[in-house]
């Protein structure tokens, strides 16, 4: 068995990617193409009606069965319907080619998919809202190169990640609007054969027809084959959205490390976190959300190739790749969400020990502000820069030595900074809420956005 089909992944999702759902929306191909082309006289009443109330009569392993033989899945699941629709059956699949059934059924399935992933994406959106709101104007440390760099708000940190799920959204939105797959165009996508049945009027519209009861629309040129392209865009989406929550997986591991420990995902009353060393709190959902992300991007790269390489009007090496690719990105991408929204309902914020962390850091990150009021008095830049540089340093070897930063004392000890700034000068620099710029009105100008997207 596939971890997929039990371990990741919602049954939602697992219901739509499954081959009971497959083989039913086949026949449903079947039996609104026979609908269709009833209306043309091409099939009786009485074999439509056959059709219809065999439609959901379905052996799938009697299909296994038959493909042994004829080694095509398709004509496998034609053989078995036309076992049970004897009356029927002999007008299956009636001027179609194999893909005229499964690139629209795949796009039905993509359809439903990509619903999914809508839903989950409002639900985090939301969650991460909230956090926006309540931590707005909340400072912290912020980091570069995994260095102490100068304050920001853990609002305006959680809005840089929801910033990326609402480009993700958008991206959802446009892949959703422009999701078409092949419609009944035979196999080299020319409709030769409807026509052939017809005429190209009646071809388009029994195309329509169908279409319509499958809820999804055509291109208007393809080959055997929908453009692949549209494949390709979808991966893109799942791609992106696996790629912003292993930027916020990611930093939330960092964040906690020891040293930090400003933030840890949930952790519950019998949870373990390692068979050796009972005292371990992993982040472990946060390393699975990383782990399954780069098994996104991965997979997303094939249909890439699917796209490039797929010769003239049709070739076959798409076709086991696909059976594999498309349900596992979703499947995948569908527990990223699930499980990044659990962290975040659950996420547990150490404000004392955020504030510890901001105070023994903001001294440095305060240089910065003297730097530039000292020169706006008459200081000259690169003096008074090598003086803080040199402070720094004297400031950094204390602290190695397990004392406190004494960097703050140190600069309101300066002659030379004193030059220049008086002592109520620099403690309203080194007081850390006047150092935060516009992340809280920032941070609120996006939680508005999220609301109007996850009402």
């Amino acid at each position: 068995m596939s971890p997929f089909s039990w371990r990741y992944g919602s049954e939602e999702m697992r219901k739509i990617f499954s081959e009971e759902n497959k083989y039913r929306l086949w026949r449903k191909v079947w039996v609104a193409l026979a609908k269709a082309q009833s209306k043309e006289g091409l099939v009786s009443k009485e074999e439509l009606s056959d059709l219809e109330k065999n439609q959901n009569n379905i052996d799938i392993e009697r299909i296994w069965e038959i493909e042994k033989d004829t080694r095509h899945d398709v004509v496998a699941a034609i053989k078995e319907f036309a076992e049970k629709a004897k009356v029927g059956g002999g007008k299956i699949h009636l001027g179609a080619t194999s893909m005229d059934i499964t690139d629209n059924v795949e796009t039905v399935r993509i359809q439903e998919a990509l619903l999914l992933i809508e839903d989950e994406l409002k639900k985090l959106l939301k969650a991460f809202g909230q956090k926006i709101e309540k931590y707005a104007d909340f400072p912290c440390m912020g980091y570069t190169h995994l260095q102490p760099a100068e304050p920001t708000t853990l609002g305006y940190r959680f809005a840089f990640y929801a910033q990326d799920l609402l480009l993700d959204f958008a991206l959802l939105q446009f892949v959703k609007k422009n999701l078409k797959s092949k419609g009944f165009k035979g196999a080299v996508g020319t409709s030769a054969s409807y026509i052939k049945l017809a005429d190209n009027k009646k071809a388009e519209e029994m195309e329509s027809a169908v279409l319509g009861s499958l809820g999804i629309g055509a291109f208007e040129v393809t080959n055997q084959t929908a453009p692949r392209k549209i494949e390709f865009w979808v991966a893109s989406l799942l791609a992106g959205v696996a790629q912003s929550l292993n930027k916020f997986a990611f930093d939330l591991r960092f964040m906690q490390s020891p040293g930090l420990r400003e933030w840890e995902e949930p952790f519950s009353k019998t949870q373990v976190g390692s068979s050796a060393m009972p005292f371990k709190r992993n982040p472990i959902k946060a390393e699975q959300i990383c782990s399954l992300a780069r098994l996104v991007v991965n997979l997303s790269r094939t249909t890439w190739d699917n796209a490039a390489n797929q010769l003239l009007e049709r070739t076959l090496d798409d076709s086991a790749n696909r059976r594999i690719v498309i349900p596992e990105m979703f499947l995948a991408v569908d527990e990223i969400l699930s499980s990044a929204t659990n962290i975040l309902d659950g996420l547990m914020i150490n404000e004392e020990v955020t504030r510890k962390n901001l105070e023994f850091f903001f001294s440095f990150s305060a240089s910065e502000v003297i730097l530039m009021e000292a020169v706006k008095k008459g200081a000259d830049r690169q003096k008074m820069h090598e003086i803080l540089r040199e402070i720094s340093m004297k400031a950094w070897q204390e602290m190695h030595s397990g004392r406190e930063n004494p960097m703050g004392n140190l600069i309101l000890a300066s002659k030379e900074i004193k030059k220049y700034l008086s002592a109520a000068d620099i403690k309203k620099i080194l007081d850390v809420k006047n150092y935060t710029g516009n992340a809280a009105q920032k941070s609120d100008e996006l939680a508005e956005k999220i609301k109007k997207i996850s009402l």
